[in-house]
């Protein structure tokens, strides 16, 4: 490749080079880097970051979510003592993250669906972690996606206190929109969307009558409490797999109860606890269709004690250890 590795990611800011890896390894010291021609049927997981947060509707700083997980890694190792397994056998490599324009979004997400369609195009067996920056992201990797993989119907598995069901014509394609974005533009249909985790005061009625004239499936924080987070984890999977190809992961950290998350600002009274969080994604990714995920809406800057930040590092491992027991 002529470029690193591709034309719309840079480095990432840290670099390692793992040498023996043990069960014991810290997460900074296995999670590799690319340093010159690499053999990229070795690699299981890809990891880029994508450090927007101008599409935000409220002030964010969403754009240091990449690099403040990068240093948190530290403070993790491979092995889960939950399921008695290590993932430290997994082959991930930071790849960096997508290049942003310092005042344009229009390219901001043009670089964002672009670095997803390269990447889908050049190593497709390798499963793409994206560490956002703000929701809005989501829509220009799914499209990304589905550029493609033009013949693949394409679900999405949400974790969410929100719709993101917003009106692109108030605000252009914020952090808001994203679900309603790729309605809309016909890349996915209404009905292949499962949302988990909303409640409270914090939607507007005018946007469940649009997920209800759309068909969008949601699952309100009491429901899934009464029932169970993982057992309604695997309905929605179960459902989804019966109808698409393929299944996008998005974990809005403001799923989060506020007393928890306080580095996700539109984190609520109500929201999950993190242990709730940790089963919900540890769940989806045992599902061989769940083929992507972004995890999203964590403002580093209004986090205290790296708290909400370690708690983003831990639902990326619990989703991994998921995604090895595939195997």
């Amino acid at each position: 490749m002529s470029q690193y590795p591709y034309p719309f990611l840079q480095p990432p800011a840290f670099r390692w080079h793992p040498t023996t890896i043990t069960n014991d390894a810290k997460v900074h010291e296995w999670i590799q880097t690319i340093d010159g021609e690499v053999d990229w049927t070795q690699f299981d997981v890809g990891i880029i970051g994508v450090p927007l947060s101008r599409s935000s509707i409220s002030a964010s700083g969403a754009s240091e979510h990449p690099n403040a997980f990068r240093r948190a890694w530290k403070y993790f190792t491979t092995y889960n003592l939950d399921e008695d397994e290590s993932i430290s056998d997994l082959q991930v490599v930071d790849i960096g993250d997508v290049r942003q324009h310092v005042t344009d979004i229009s390219v901001c997400h043009t670089n964002i669906k672009e670095a997803m369609v390269a990447f889908q195009e050049q190593h497709p067996n390798v499963f793409p972690l994206f560490v956002g920056g703000d929701h809005s992201i989501t829509a220009m990797l799914v499209k990304g996606y589905k550029a493609v993989h033009r013949e693949e119907r394409i679900g999405i598995l949400q974790f969410d206190t929100h719709f993101d069901l917003r009106d692109l014509s108030d605000n252009g394609p914020s952090n808001g929109t994203p679900i309603r974005n790729l309605i809309e533009s016909e890349t996915i249909k209404g009905e292949d969307v499962y949302n988990i985790g909303l409640h409270g005061f914090f939607n507007a009625y005018s946007l469940k009558e649009y997920a209800d004239r759309h068909g969008v499936n949601y699952i309100t924080m009491r429901q899934a409490r009464k029932k169970g987070i993982t057992k309604v984890v695997k309905e929605a999977l179960t459902e989804l797999s019966e109808k698409v190809d393929t299944i996008y992961l998005t974990v809005d950290m403001d799923v989060l109860d506020q007393s928890v998350g306080p580095g996700a600002p539109a984190s609520t009274p109500g929201g999950m606890d993190t242990d709730e969080l940790f089963q919900a994604v540890y769940t989806a990714g045992r599902n061989p269709k769940v083929k992507a995920m972004d995890i999203v809406c964590l403002d580093p800057l209004k986090d205290v004690g790296e708290q909400t930040v370690k708690i983003g590092v831990h639902t990326m491992l619990s989703f991994l250890t998921g995604f090895k027991q595939r195997r």
